[in-house]
């Protein structure tokens, strides 16, 4: 008896070893899917250059995936709802595959975008049902641990994608960026094969509870907050390497040590600000808007060489804005306990949308206009934000909203 119980003992071991394994390979997921997604950013000047392309042209590199993201999200819960997760994750890691080896080896700007759309499809599928999989693959006291370790991957890449294009473009060019991107792509295939088990759905999700959670007063102002905040960040970060190198003259050298800082301060501002939104959502959406805020209009009064101001802006900046995706997913969860898959997938399209719409409208102003009337437009977006928090009344167990 006592061998038979430690024989079970050790299988169950066994069995949640495995299935941590899976927890941290999905985490490994959304942070390769999202970091292909921002890596245009630090790349703009460099890939417009090489395929004789203007600098907004090369903006849709990040709208058309965020826009084609925001519509397939929906889709993943609605129509795949039959189709085991293990099966979908794997063809959306081959898909992902074959897009980062087509734009490493793109010759136009057209080629280029093709592969992007690509990758939209591959945001949208991840990122929709990454999340969730926390609920099945980790004991009921874990899935907390889990989903924030799913999380932090899309957080990681929202902070360090673009400085590892940058540094990494400095040395080898923005093509062996992408062919590395396929690499690390498909040792994940393999790795997800490995350790992801079957997961049949189990989900029932309808147009009907959709619409129902749409209507939700909270729900419905949180998208908004989420469509300004980020399609305002997005119009503003686009375009930060042009901003850093022609309006502040910084070296590429210097861009890349300044990104990089921000990036650190974006992992420590998703932990920080992450556990503040357990206890205080609101004030810590109030803290992340008036970052953001702070660091545009920071960074269009001063230039010329203003290294160290620069600098300080992008670290505000990157505190205040990896704080983000925790805050906003807080804000589905607190408001939607019932329906968290299509509040997600509500929150994951209007996300990827202003993404979409920050990054396309900042390109027409830069094309027409100046990277400075840019970034003054984007904070006036930004700051629509502060009306929405003023007026709405959250209710949370560890908190006063």
């Amino acid at each position: 008896m006592t061998d038979t119980l430690s024989s079970i003992t050790q299988d169950n071991d066994t069995v949640q070893h495995s299935q941590w394994l899976a927890v941290v390979v999905l985490a490994l997921l959304t942070f390769a899917v999202v970091t292909t997604e921002m890596l245009p950013i630090g790349l703009l000047n460099p890939i417009a250059s090489t395929l004789d392309s203007s600098t907004g042209t090369a903006g849709l590199l990040i709208s058309i995936p965020a826009i084609i993201a925001a519509l397939f999200a929906p889709i993943v819960v609605l129509l795949f709802a039959n189709i085991n997760r293990r099966t979908l994750i794997l063809s959306l890691v081959s898909l992902l595959i074959i897009a980062n080896l087509m734009a490493a080896l793109s010759s136009t700007m057209a080629w280029l975008l093709i592969s992007r759309i690509i990758v939209g499809f591959c945001i949208g599928g991840i990122w929709a049902i990454a999340g969730g999989l926390a609920l099945r693959l980790a004991q009921p006291t874990a899935v907390g641990l889990a989903t924030s370790i799913i999380f932090a991957g899309i957080s990681a890449a929202s902070v360090f994608g673009v400085p590892i294009g940058v540094f990494i473009d400095n040395i080898l060019g923005w093509r062996a960026l992408f062919l590395m991107m396929a690499v690390f792509s498909f040792i994940l295939l393999v790795l997800s094969f490995l350790t992801i088990p079957s997961l049949p759905s189990q989900t029932s999700n309808s147009i009907r509870q959709f619409l129902e959670a749409v209507q939700n007063k909270n729900i419905l102002i949180g998208l908004f907050i989420t469509l300004f905040l980020v399609s305002g960040h997005f119009m503003a970060f686009t375009f930060i390497r042009p901003v850093l190198q022609e309006i502040h003259a910084l070296s590429d050298h210097q861009i890349g040590l300044a990104l990089f800082a921000y990036g650190v301060l974006g992992m420590c501002g998703n932990f920080v600000l992450g556990m503040a939104a357990a206890k205080n959502l609101k004030y810590t959406l109030w803290v992340i808007i008036i970052g953001l805020i702070f660091s545009t209009v920071i960074l269009t009064l001063t230039a010329n060489h203003q290294l160290i101001t620069s600098t300080i802006s992008l670290l505000v900046w990157g505190f205040s804005y990896g704080g983000i995706s925790v805050a906003l997913m807080t804000w589905m969860m607190v408001n939607a306990p019932k329906h968290i898959e299509i509040a997600s997938a509500l929150y994951i399209s209007v996300f990827n949308l202003a993404i979409g719409l920050g990054s396309f409208m900042g390109g027409y102003i830069v094309d027409a206009y100046h990277l400075t009337l840019n970034m003054h437009l984007a904070t006036f977006i930004i700051f629509l934000t502060v009306f929405l928090l003023v007026l709405v009344k959250l209710k949370h167990k560890n908190s006063d909203l």
